[in-house]
């Protein structure tokens, strides 16, 4: 890791954003870097196939603000992960980590995600053919089992062959995937957590670091699995509602407090928009999206974030549609404050 990572008597995975495809991508990314300077950030899944052939730069490119941040990848040829791990590790990403938790029906056509689960040796050769690729870290973030079957064999024994072939770092989502019946969405609800074979994990394989995946959405919930695991690994309520991070790296990683505004969060945001809008053409409703959560749970944000939305607007300047956004807020605050 970088200059960026926390102090070295904290895990690196003590505090992380979750891979989340279509949403965690380097905008997002950026976004939550300015909240948190010391949680590591992961790329949304990419799949090593298409790092391979001709998507390289569309799918690896990144800003060095980001820093910490590792990325995800799909697939399940050792030959053809390796050498996209090489791409990644090329490109500063600084962990490589093998997705074995995704639910999708399309992801299981390609034979990983979650279906990797059931070849536990195809793991262990593609941690190994990975590992041997690059100089960073390579880990893997798992369920707990598959199907209804809640066995804890099953996910103690395919951590046990992972971790003879090197992987050292097991980021799990504490539920099973059932990999037919729900969609991907419903295999983020209805299967049941369980906390507690995660916890078990880390009994059985003292030496090892494991990170704990779903459901937490508070303070809390986070304090309670520090308090016997290595990290905690957000998801959703870090996208929804951002502001929590920029509470993280004093609470979790013992730096001071930091003076952040909101105000001063959006104006960075706006001036990534030009930039990105300059360099590569990208139009800024493609980085706002983001950060609609920024002002999550004050009055006035419905309106903010309806404005940031509004596609009648995505040919305006983003500092226009800043300008506006902030109107349409004050006007609430300020009918609010009238005396009745």
């Amino acid at each position: 890791m970088n200059a960026c990572t926390p102090t070295p008597s904290f895990s690196p995975w003590r505090l992380s954003v979750a891979p989340m495809l279509d949403w965690t991508d380097r905008h997002c990314r950026y976004f939550h870097r300015l909240l948190s300077r010391h949680a590591l950030l992961y790329t949304e899944m990419v799949n090593a196939g298409a790092v391979l052939h001709g998507g390289t730069e569309r799918h690896l490119r990144r800003n060095e603000e980001e820093d910490p941040v590792a990325l995800q990848l799909g697939g399940c040829e050792p030959t053809a992960l390796a050498l996209a791990a090489r791409q990644g590790e090329a490109w500063g990403y600084q962990e490589i980590n093998l997705n074995c938790g995704c639910p999708s029906e399309r992801v299981q056509r390609g034979a990983f995600g979650a279906s990797l689960m059931k070849e536990p040796q195809l793991v262990a050769d593609c941690v190994k053919a990975m590992r041997d690729a690059v100089q960073v870290p390579v880990t893997v973030k798992h369920r707990i089992g598959i199907g209804r079957d809640e066995s804890y064999d099953f996910v103690r024994d395919f951590v046990g062959q992972v971790a003879d072939a090197g992987c050292e770092v097991f980021i799990v989502h504490a539920r099973n995937a059932w990999l037919e019946g729900i969609s991907p969405k419903q295999n983020r609800e209805i299967p049941p957590l369980r906390y507690e074979v995660v916890h078990r994990l880390k009994a059985d394989f003292p030496a090892l670091t494991f990170a704990l995946n779903g459901g937490l959405a508070s303070d809390d919930a986070v304090t309670a699995q520090l308090a016997g695991l290595d990290g905690v690994m957000i998801g959703r309520e870090a996208y929804h509602n951002p502001w929590w991070l920029a509470r993280w790296d004093a609470l979790y990683f013992g730096a001071a407090p930091q003076a952040l505004e909101r105000e001063a969060i959006e104006e960075a945001m706006v001036d990534y928009m030009a930039r990105e809008q300059t360099r590569y053409g990208t139009p800024w409703p493609s980085v706002a999206r983001h950060m609609l959560g920024l002002r999550h749970g004050l009055r006035g944000a419905r309106l903010w974030r309806q404005v940031w939305s509004d596609h009648h607007l995505k040919e305006w300047p983003a500092h226009a549609v800043m300008v506006r956004a902030r109107a349409a807020q004050n006007a609430v605050q300020d009918r609010a404050d009238q005396p009745a």
